[in-house]
């Protein structure tokens, strides 16, 4: 059987080397100059390449279509892609938060493992080759026409990746096709992408550690994550915040949320109500005669204090010995909860995943074929799914590769 592969991202360079591995003709397409363009930015850079941790505790991370995922996720595992990186000899290390990495912190040393498989195993990869159709005839694949001719195959495998971080390749071609060929595509939007909020001014580059951010629709709490989070120019990132963006991600349509939404930062989120007043009443208590602005920082950072003490609606040179008790209660209430308007997710060309793409319900979970069109398939993130961030994505990648290689007679 003669296969081509569309598209060396993750999913692609792993799929294509896999399906040559089972003895088969396999051509890989890439359009950019390289491939793994996408993968030499992941995890800054150092291309955090799955995520340690068991296929139950995998799937509670998976954000959209879990359940479709599920017979992948079990054919090939995190486990599996561990494995499968030592047997092809890269060393890797497991971090924080169950993430893996390659050893030497370097993403080119995980795309070189990924090419020296493909081409060990007799893969033919084209560079700068730009697909413009799929041929299908009765219903069934019977190749792809390129910039460059016409390639005759038994089987297209579409791994275009969605249309997040578009200066990689991720350009959507992948649903043009699938559209074209009679499917429908969830309309794609940002997932794991920084927050535009209100109330940033002064505070770019700002990064808070074991702090819990909340997601409010009004005074309901629609989700929560503990960890890292960082302001930007125009609002928040960070591993929490890029959490807790894909959890929200189901609210944004045409370019806006559908609800007002918030986020809250609880700064000090080891401590109860009772605790944080003893502690305020006694630096208070020590610092009389000093202003507030001078007795916060032992509390949280100095860029923090003016936004916090506005939201208090305190004076920043209020003296401790003047300020009331209905004061000091609403200095209690903003520590532990910075309120900030969502105005905006970042946009999609800017985020790290997309959300949307290829309708799976018209897709085979055991082996990524569509029902639509014999002999075309479709891997990695062209597909609607999506996961929190922590190295499940690229896992999806490789996870949707495999149940298709493996599954082609």
């Amino acid at each position: 059987m003669k296969v081509v592969v569309i598209g060396g991202g993750a999913s692609g360079i792993f799929c294509s080397g896999l399906v040559a591995s089972f003895g088969h003709e396999c051509v890989l397409l890439e359009k950019n100059e390289r491939i793994g363009k996408k993968m030499y930015i992941t995890g800054k850079g150092r291309c955090n390449v799955t995520n340690c941790c068991d296929v139950s505790e995998f799937l509670e991370n998976v954000v959209t279509n879990r359940k479709f995922l599920m017979s992948s996720i079990y054919k090939f595992s995190p486990f599996d892609t561990m494995d499968f990186l030592a047997s092809n000899g890269l060393d890797i290390k497991v971090e924080r938060g169950n993430r893996v990495f390659p050893t030497s912190d370097k993403a080119n040393d995980v795309i070189n493992t990924f090419e020296n498989f493909a081409r060990k195993n007799n893969v033919q990869i084209k560079l700068n080759t730009k697909v413009v159709d799929i041929l299908t005839r009765d219903n069934r694949v019977v190749g792809v026409v390129t910039d460059k001719g016409k390639i005759e195959c038994d089987a297209v495998v579409v791994a275009t990746g969605g249309k997040s971080y578009t200066t990689t390749g991720s350009t959507g071609d992948g649903y043009t096709w699938a559209k074209r060929l009679g499917h429908n595509i969830v309309t794609p939007k940002p997932a794991l992408s920084a927050l535009k909020t209100s109330g940033v001014d002064g505070l770019a580059g700002l990064s808070l550690k074991n702090v819990r951010a909340t997601i409010f629709d009004g005074d309901n709490e629609l989700d929560s994550d503990f960890g890292e989070m960082l302001f930007t120019h125009t609002g928040v990132s960070g591993p929490i915040i890029l959490s807790l963006s894909s959890k929200i991600a189901k609210f944004y349509q045409n370019g806006k949320f559908s609800k007002k939404l918030a986020v809250g930062i609880d700064l000090k989120p080891a401590l109860d109500m009772d605790t944080l007043e003893s502690r305020i009443l006694r630096e208070l208590s020590d610092n009389i005669n000093c202003t507030i602005k001078n007795i916060l920082p032992s509390l949280m950072p100095k860029s923090l204090i003016p936004l916090v003490l506005s939201q208090a609606k305190i004076s920043q040179t209020t003296v401790a010995n003047s300020i009331t008790k209905e004061q000091r209660k609403s200095l209690e209430r903003v520590i532990k909860c910075i309120k900030l308007d969502i105005l905006d997710m970042e946009k999609l060309e800017f985020a790290i995943v997309t959300s949307g793409g290829v309708d799976v319900k018209q897709i085979d979970p055991k082996d990524m074929q569509s029902k639509l069109v014999k002999g075309l398939y479709f891997v990695g993130e062209v597909l609607d799914v999506d996961a929190l961030t922590g190295g499940y994505n690229l896992q999806i990648a490789f996870s949707t590769a495999y149940a298709m290689a493996s599954s082609i007679k």
